[in-house]
């Protein structure tokens, strides 16, 4: 708790608070499942299916290839844009969903309700201008509300696939770019690997066998990637990087930049 105090009065610093994940913000009871390891994309085994078209529809038309976004055509189909979140609002996540329809529902909330808080505090330079915006109850799910913080650090990281950290986008220019397609059950895998490879390849690190200057992400989110299979975040990387990094090379990180990823 006097860390999360600390961090709300230095005007919430990433960088230093580590997204508040020791601040352990909530999941409000929302379920989770460990993603298996060998996880394959399908809708056949859940008890619900959610339809994210309206989504889809809405990404096509405002971001582009290289993940830029049209906040003033968002801000113009805003009834759009509330309908599909009252939509996902309307749904109750219970254990009988598939892991994969809650990876695909929560990482779709999560940006969603990300692009509709800059909607509402457009113009806006950054996302960080917000008052609280990680840490604010802002998402509706049933008779819930939670915070992005919490569905990212209650939720999705609980799900135990790093993945998900290039998958969800916090509305700035380091992130990895938000994806111009909605997540479904049906592709969930092949688009998490997909933007896992876009990011670690793009320019938001540089690489090469002798160089790893990496994006912060790797830093604040360090114990995500290391696992008896990758017991070091140069293996992680070399799982999906074109250009493997030799074993023991120096790992830095790179500065985050925190303006809008407007187009």
């Amino acid at each position: 708790m006097k860390r999360l105090i600390i961090c709300l009065i230095v005007a919430f610093s990433l960088q230093s608070c580590n997204l508040l994940s020791a601040a352990g913000l909530s999941s409000a009871g929302q379920p989770t499942k460990e993603v298996p390891a060998d996880l394959t994309s399908t809708t056949a085994n859940s008890a619900v299916n959610v339809d994210h078209s309206d989504w889809n529809a809405l990404l096509k038309k405002h971001v582009n290839a290289a993940g830029l976004v049209n906040y003033e055509g968002f801000k113009k189909d805003k009834s759009k844009l509330d309908a599909y979140i009252q939509k996902l609002a309307d749904y109750n996540p219970g254990n009988d969903w598939s892991v994969q329809e809650l990876l695909a529902y929560y990482i779709n909330l999560y940006n969603a309700n990300t692009v509709s808080l800059i909607v509402e505090n457009y113009p806006t330079k950054s996302i960080k201008d917000i008052d609280g915006a990680w840490t604010k109850a802002i998402v509706p799910v049933g008779d819930r509300k939670l915070s992005l913080g919490g569905i990212e650090n209650g939720i999705l990281r609980k799900m135990n696939d790093p993945r998900i950290h290039f998958a969800i986008n916090c509305a700035s220019i380091s992130c990895p770019k938000l994806l111009d397609e909605a997540y479904t059950a049906g592709k969930i895998n092949e688009q998490l690997d997909k933007v896992t490879k876009e990011f670690i390849n793009s320019d938001k690190n540089e690489i090469s066998a002798k160089t790893a200057k990496v994006s912060s992400l790797f830093d604040w989110y360090k114990k995500d990637f290391i696992t008896s299979k990758t017991p070091t975040v140069i293996d992680y990387i070399n799982q999906y990087s074109n250009t493997k990094i030799n074993a023991g090379t120096t790992v830095t990180y790179k500065d985050y930049n925190w303006n809008l990823n407007k187009q």
